[in-house]
């Protein structure tokens, strides 16, 4: 749907405090992450997906399970391990009988039905089970035999792993990282950060996080995002980040050219100007700026820049390359 501009100013209001509110119950339980908690409000709402990765105990799986606490929508979790199989996570068919007596194959949905899923662990998953997400995070739908079943929406998977594990897991392949939307990590928390964690995980009461939104409200603030209006010239600055992350690009910085194998595709360009209009969404603009697609470049490009073998030998941070694409 479209909005005039006079529509958008009120729209935009409503978008702040509904916004605000999400954000407000997320900080009554997570303390610090900032970043990691901002995408993740911002996959739910853009419809997209979020990686977490960081060290154990960090809330990576925190963080998902009290953005699934503080919307009124179906969730689940699936706790990713190698013996996890396709159908654990689809559903499959299964023999019911009828009040009549008779027997009939029937569809039993899995947890993958729901608009939030957390995979904890995802790269401990194997690459069979991985490939069954696929189809699910980028066209809301799963193919189980000749028949096709829609995922609820919205629909957001919210999947975490830990960069630390090197036995027993599977890398997750390109393919499948560039379906997701965003990238953060989380890190380790400041000492007053890590004191208030403390105070509130010991004490006597809990955070009590209130139900603030829910699929209507969801899909409504997703409309207001997508009528944010971006200029012709940003569209064309978010072309040339992807165009000069290539390393075959003879205007590409040099840490490009020297250290990156594959750099971000067309689909990291249309996630960059999404995620540009909701942050100027949160800040209640109609119009995206320059420094909205500078903010939101790291986590919407880290996971879309892949190094060669020279920039993994000499351990190149992903978010420098970023900060000199955009400059």
């Amino acid at each position: 749907m479209a909005y005039t501009r006079e529509d958008m100013v009120p729209l935009l209001n409503g978008f702040v405090t509904d916004f605000g509110k999400i954000e407000h119950e997320l900080q009554k339980a997570v303390v610090g992450q900032a970043e990691a908690l901002r995408v993740s409000i911002a996959a739910l709402i853009l419809g997209g997906h979020v990686l977490i990765e960081g060290l154990p105990g960090t809330g990576k799986t925190f963080l998902g399970k009290t953005l699934a606490d503080v919307v009124s929508m179906t969730t689940s979790r699936i706790q990713c391990t190698p013996d996890l199989m396709p159908t654990d996570i689809i559903g499959s068919y299964v023999i019911m009988e009828t009040a009549q007596g008779r027997r009939a194959f029937e569809f039993q949905r899995g947890p993958l039905f729901s608009n939030i899923v957390l995979a904890d662990q995802i790269n401990r998953a194997t690459p069979r089970t991985q490939s069954a997400l696929l189809e699910a995070m980028e066209q809301e739908a799963i193919s189980v035999s000749s028949e096709t079943f829609h995922l609820p929406s919205p629909f957001t998977l919210i999947a975490t792993q830990n960069p630390l594990e090197q036995e027993g897991v599977y890398p997750l392949p390109e393919a499948q990282v560039d379906r997701f939307f965003f990238h953060t990590k989380t890190s380790m928390p400041t000492e007053q950060e890590m004191q208030t964690l403390i105070e509130r995980s010991t004490g006597s009461q809990l955070p009590v996080l209130n139900r603030v939104a829910d699929g209507t409200k969801i899909l409504k603030m997703r409309e207001i995002v997508k009528n944010v209006s971006i200029s012709d010239d940003l569209i064309r600055f978010c072309i040339s980040i992807m165009q000069k992350s290539q390393p075959t690009n003879p205007s590409a910085p040099n840490d490009v050219k020297n250290f990156v194998r594959y750099g971000v595709g067309p689909r990291g360009a249309q996630a960059l100007v999404l995620a540009a209009k909701f942050n100027a969404a949160t800040r209640q603009q109609m119009d995206v700026s320059k420094e909205d697609i500078v903010q939101m470049a790291p986590p919407t490009l880290r996971h879309r820049i892949f190094l060669n073998y020279n920039g993994q030998a000499e351990e190149i941070s992903k978010d420098s390359i970023i900060e000199q694409l955009v400059k």
